[in-house]
């Protein structure tokens, strides 16, 4: 079975969410971002969400997640919690 581990920022705009992730293509800290502007619990921890598996998040997340190319900032992605940057940060 596929396993993933990811990081995310969760934000209430698009627009703040665009603002960071060019923040982090200029080189800022995705880790820095993501405790002081996620509003996931998980931004404490840089936003890291650890190890899971398909389905255990919601679709939207998981379509990025078990798709995306690993280590690439994706986003905006937009679920009911608001608006996510995610990087995949390993896959098998």
């Amino acid at each position: 079975m596929a396993k993933a581990s990811a990081r995310h920022i969760l934000v209430p705009s698009e627009a703040e969410c665009v603002k960071l992730k060019k923040e982090i293509e200029g080189g800022a800290s995705f880790a820095d971002l993501a405790k002081k502007h996620s509003k996931c619990p998980s931004g404490r921890e840089g936003g890291n969400l650890g190890e899971f598996g398909p389905g255990q998040m919601v679709p939207e997340f998981d379509t990025v997640v078990f798709s995306a190319e690993v280590g690439k900032v994706q986003g905006p992605v937009k679920t009911q919690f608001g608006f996510h940057l995610i990087e995949v940060t390993k896959r098998s």
